[in-house]
């Protein structure tokens, strides 16, 4: 892990009057870059040649002759050759003589590796550098451990094939969409077989897939990610926010649903299995009787950050949960950064962040809030890794 001190020197040759707020051009960028221009900051979208239109030209910002925003959220469109570019030293030199802050998103750690953002990526990051690799699925010490430890609710674990005696959910990386899902679900052990044969016979999963899956209790019932924020900054208030819930449209899962059961049963018997890419994300709220149990996992989760992972989290993170028919919750997934259905929030809001702030709140907003609020106070370093 690159060293604080070494991190927090580089911070120092910063002019914090001038910070950018920087991000990679996937994910939730787009809500990053969006709540960063509503906090008075420029932004830089770190792009993939190929894949930045979306950055550069049609989201790409217009600013007046004094610098106001007139259209757009990105000002500065940086677009390398790769994603992993961003590792080079020369690019991250530039950002830093740029005055970029860097915000980390899923997509970041995905492209470039976990083992490089530990150890190679210099660039001061607002958030929590050493609980990224808590999502390294099968990691030591990965966030189903943290949830153990913190005595957090989640599926419990099938630890072999022949040991699944009702729905059970296989979660295993998809072969040729590295950063999707090959997921299925088997509801015993002839079921695992036949599933599992098809999926790699199409090429959707390896055929060493066992080796990385990981194999729980699937929960019958509606998906929640409830999007909080945690401030070491706070003072006043509770430092524990819940800024949104979003929910994920999966293909194509979604499209299988919305079938007659008839149907349904007919595409499995052809072989044809659903599959669970996310595509997309909605936006939705909890009944109140249930914020309470919300709060209570998002209290644990941060003391458990903090006692093994320290200085424990920092600003956003997503707790992916489903609840059950007698309304308990279930943890199913943790992102310790910002999530990525964050998009729904973008220039509107949230229900529970404008509640909250009194304006509109999304996560990109909320983050660059917390910038601000940390230069101003002279406490930039409590929020940098």
């Amino acid at each position: 892990m690159i060293s604080r001190d070494e991190v927090l020197g580089n911070l120092e040759r910063y002019d914090l009057k001038k910070a950018k707020i920087g991000v990679v051009a996937s994910h939730s960028a787009l809500d990053t870059c969006d709540g960063a221009i509503s906090e008075g900051f420029q932004t830089v979208a770190v792009c993939q040649q190929g894949r930045d239109a979306t950055f550069s030209k049609y989201f790409k910002s217009q600013r007046d002759a004094s610098g106001n925003i007139v259209r757009g959220v990105v000002d500065e469109p940086m677009v390398l050759d790769k994603f992993s570019s961003i590792l080079k030293p020369e690019v991250q030199d530039s950002l830093m003589k740029n005055n970029v802050l860097f915000i980390p998103n899923r997509s970041f750690v995905s492209y470039c590796g976990i083992d490089a953002v530990e150890n190679d990526f210099k660039v001061p990051m607002v958030g929590s550098r050493n609980l990224l690799r808590s999502e390294e699925r099968g990691d030591e010490r990965d966030y189903y451990w943290i949830l153990e430890k913190a005595g957090m609710p989640f599926p419990k674990k099938v630890e072999k094939p022949e040991d699944i005696d009702g729905l059970t959910i296989i979660k295993v990386h998809h072969k040729v969409k590295k950063l999707e899902r090959g997921f299925f679900t088997a509801k015993d052990y002839d079921q695992f077989v036949e599933k599992s044969t098809e999926l790699i016979k199409q090429g959707v999963i390896e055929e060493d897939f066992l080796k990385s899956a990981r194999m729980e209790q699937y929960i019958i019932g509606p998906v929640f990610n409830l999007d909080f924020f945690y401030s070491p900054l706070e003072e006043k208030g509770s430092k524990i926010e819940l800024l949104g819930i979003d929910w994920r449209f999966e293909s194509s899962l979604d499209g299988y649903c919305r079938l007659p059961g008839k149907q349904q049963v007919e595409l499995e018997n052809d072989g044809i299995i659903p599959e669970y890419t996310v595509c997309g994300h909605n936006s939705a709220t909890l009944r109140e009787s249930l914020l309470d149990k919300a709060f209570e996992m998002a209290e644990k989760y941060v003391a458990a950050s903090k006692k093994y992972y320290d200085p424990g989290i920092i600003g956003p993170f997503c707790l992916q949960t489903c609840v059950d028919k007698d309304l308990n919750f279930y943890i199913y997934d943790v992102a310790p950064r910002i999530g990525g259905g964050t998009n729904v929030h973008m220039s509107v809001g949230h229900p529970y962040g404008n509640a909250l702030w009194r304006r509109e709140m999304s996560t990109g907003r909320r983050l660059s809030m917390e910038v601000r609020r940390a230069i101003e106070q002279e406490r930039i370093e409590e929020i940098i890794t």
